[in-house]
């Protein structure tokens, strides 16, 4: 005896969506797994993944009544498929997309710690061009630009300047607020705050790149 999994053309069309569903779930856990381990290219994963993507949100728009929640949906079939409930659900966009994103972010946030820096260098420069050489004008300007430094990642943590600073900092930390630098410590300082004698000539590069 035939069974039948629909009573009419509405139900038919719905276990058909069903099946498009489940097929689109798998399809993209195969291509996510398939880009992390460089069987497809980039440029094809990004081809094919945004195909799925809209496939995804097309197909669970239309069953929003019959499928309200898709990971429910996912672990009532055991599907087993984690990489493409995040693709699909949390994230919505292709991975190449959100490393791109995030390189994105990275460089506009290096770009605002090199102003940053770049400011501080001048600042305490002109200070000490100003002869305002007391402790207490001189110890948060040097704290300051130590902080910038330390949030420039393409320093690293034990690089030269940093150290400089540091001893700069604990040397002044000592000295009384009212008490002024001599005028060889405030030649001495202006020299090693000149941003081509702090860092190295390829990391002056960098930030002028940056």
């Amino acid at each position: 005896m035939e069974v039948k999994l629909w009573n009419d053309k509405r139900e038919r069309e719905m276990y058909d969506n069903l099946a498009e569903l489940f097929a689109i779930i798998k399809a993209t856990e195969k291509l996510e797994k398939a880009y992390v381990r460089d069987i497809i290219s980039p440029a094809e994963y990004e081809t094919e993944c945004p195909k799925l993507i809209a496939q995804f949100k097309t197909l669970s728009s239309t069953l929003k009544d019959a499928v309200p929640n898709i990971e429910q949906f996912h672990d009532t079939y055991k599907m087993d498929c984690p990489s493409a409930l995040n693709r699909l659900v949390t994230s919505g966009v292709p991975a190449t997309v959100e490393h791109r994103a995030a390189a994105a972010n990275s460089t506009a946030t290096s770009a605002a710690v090199v102003a940053e820096c770049v400011q501080n260098f001048i600042t305490a420069m002109d200070l000490l061009k100003l002869n305002m050489v007391a402790v207490d004008q001189i110890h948060p300007l040097l704290s300051d630009l130590s902080s910038s430094l330390n949030k420039l990642s393409i320093l690293p943590v034990d690089f030269e300047g940093k150290t400089k600073m540091r001893e700069w900092i604990s040397r002044l930390s000592k000295i009384g607020a009212a008490d002024e630098l001599t005028e060889q410590q405030a030649r001495q300082l202006l020299l090693i705050w000149n941003p081509r004698t702090i860092l190295s000539w390829q990391h002056c590069r960098l930030l002028e790149v940056s």
